[in-house]
């Protein structure tokens, strides 16, 4: 009878030392969050649309993972949302899945609550805030409020800026929207992001085009 007691015990103590909340855990679900979003990450690199997919379905697999694990942890809700959107947004922009669509909202605004200050998730919400229409929850004002707040505490973010050079584009005020999107390039080229660097160099040069078709239409 002691000795059953004490294999129950045994076995107790295993499962409780991997329960949410022991230190244990939380070591494996960052390790899991962390991989998750290198996962988002590398996905975002590639051209090819199979092994984009592949990357961007394992960091979903591995974020759910670390989440089960530890529900608290803002990067495990935000790889997810990373994951989610950019499965979403594969074969286009646009908005197929309206289920898909606010479950990756969720993950995005659960990362807030956790972590009001996490920064990549505050230029997220604020592009996205954006860019969609009302009916979706889409505010403008308060999308570029937020925007500014992540160009003020990072000065490496890069889709804030180009976010805001077109919404500067838009406006008219495209030497401020040129100077943005140029620091936004020179940010990207600096720390080897390859997969923005196409983005920005892109929309640098469609600003800069339609300033000059401008100017000479003023002459």
């Amino acid at each position: 009878m002691r000795k059953t007691m004490l294999w129950v015990l045994a076995i107790l103590l295993g499962v409780l030392s991997s329960a949410p909340g022991s230190a244990s855990v939380h070591e494996s679900a960052r390790e899991l969050s962390t991989k998750a979003q290198r996962q988002c990450d590398l996905g975002r690199r590639v051209q090819e649309r199979s092994i984009r997919l592949a990357h961007f379905q394992r960091s979903q697999a591995l974020a759910e993972q670390a989440i089960a694990l530890d529900d608290q942890l803002a990067n495990a809700h935000f790889a997810l949302f990373c994951s989610l959107g950019e499965q979403m947004r594969i074969d286009g922009e646009s908005l197929s899945s309206l289920l898909a669509f606010r479950r990756m909202m969720r993950e995005l605004d659960r990362t807030l609550e956790l972590n009001p200050d996490h920064l990549n998730a505050l230029s997220s919400k604020g592009t996205l805030l954006v860019r969609l229409p009302v009916l979706l929850g889409g505010d403008a004002a308060r999308g570029e409020q937020m925007l500014r707040l992540v160009i003020q505490r990072d000065p490496k973010a890069v889709n804030a800026r180009l976010t805001l050079a077109k919404i500067y584009a838009i406006r008219g005020n495209r030497h401020e929207a040129i100077a943005l999107a140029t620091k936004a390039l020179k940010i990207a080229q600096a720390e080897h992001l390859a997969d923005l660097v196409l983005v920005v160099h892109a929309t640098l040069g469609e600003l800069r085009s339609t300033h000059t078709q401008l100017a000479k239409a003023q002459r």
